[in-house]
């Protein structure tokens, strides 16, 4: 019998689960024990749950795993800083946002391990991995080769963030209401969007235009300059919706829309595979 616990934390949805002889026998999320939502941290009591559960005790468990390599990813902060010097001493000192870490492979590996594939093109599309935000990766059998990356600060999830901050809502949590409002906007804005946030090139691949966030480098998700070019202030959380910013959710959706049809469509181009899966949130 080979058993394996596999904990997430930190983050948010603290959680575990466990693995026997390749079934899993449990899973649970951290807040459904303490109540408090998006628990991140340390998931004791699911932890406790899952070995009941499998009536094992933590001695007795093969292997535990975690979804993280913590020396990339501090590898990943230290460079921003580094790079966006001394701008960025501020928010190094108040330690970077929790928002800047998902993790790519492992979606990877939930999209495709569970799907009916035996080989598929697996999109990960979310806030930032380890470096990357975007993946595509080949999946085939048992095995995951990741074949191009997009690095932060280069994110569509990010970018999203980005107007869920701006829209006063809260980043990692709000981002469905933004989705939820986009049906009650029009688009008016996607091109100015286009223009000035994100360059897209055919292949769907994209850059952000750093000059109109603040995520690197300060405390905030946009600037001052991204207000200006919607001719609004950032919506405080307490105050009513408008028509705008409605018409800034269908903006946002639409870009966000219009990328992952392009970057789909040149895979299957490029790639002759029709199978796919797609994993993250942005996904």
């Amino acid at each position: 019998m080979t058993s394996v616990l596999g904990i997430s934390a930190f983050y948010h949805d603290s959680a575990a689960a466990i693995i026997v002889n390749g079934e899993i026998v449990a899973a649970a999320q951290e807040e459904r024990f303490t109540r408090k939502k998006h628990d991140a941290s340390y998931p004791k009591n699911a932890i406790n749950y899952v070995l009941k559960e499998a009536g094992l005790k933590l001695n007795e468990v093969d292997y535990v795993v975690f979804y993280e390599k913590p020396f990339l990813k501090f590898e990943r902060l230290l460079e921003t800083y580094v790079g966006f010097s001394p701008n960025g001493f501020k928010s190094f000192s108040m330690s970077m946002p929790l928002w800047l870490s998902e993790k790519l492979l492992s979606h990877a590996a939930s999209a495709f391990f569970s799907s009916p594939y035996e080989e598929a093109i697996i999109l990960t599309l979310d806030g930032v991995g380890e470096w990357a935000t975007t993946t595509v990766s080949l999946g085939k059998n048992n095995k995951i080769n990741i074949l191009k990356e997009i690095h932060f600060p280069h994110s569509l999830g990010l970018l999203y963030s980005a107007f869920t901050y701006f829209l006063g809502f809260k980043v990692n949590s709000g981002e469905y209401k933004v989705m939820g409002l986009a049906p009650y906007g029009q688009p008016r804005f996607k091109d100015i969007i286009l223009d000035n946030l994100i360059d897209v090139k055919e292949d769907g691949s994209f850059r952000l235009n750093m000059d109109y966030f603040n995520y690197a480098t300060g405390l905030t998700m946009t600037n001052n300059k991204f207000a200006k070019l919607f001719n609004i202030k950032r919506r405080e959380p307490e105050n009513e919706l408008s028509q705008i910013h409605m018409d800034i959710a269908a903006s946002i959706q639409a870009v966000t829309e219009e990328i992952v049809i392009k970057i789909t469509r040149f895979l299957f181009k490029e790639f002759k595979i029709p199978n796919l899966c797609m994993a993250g949130g942005v996904a």
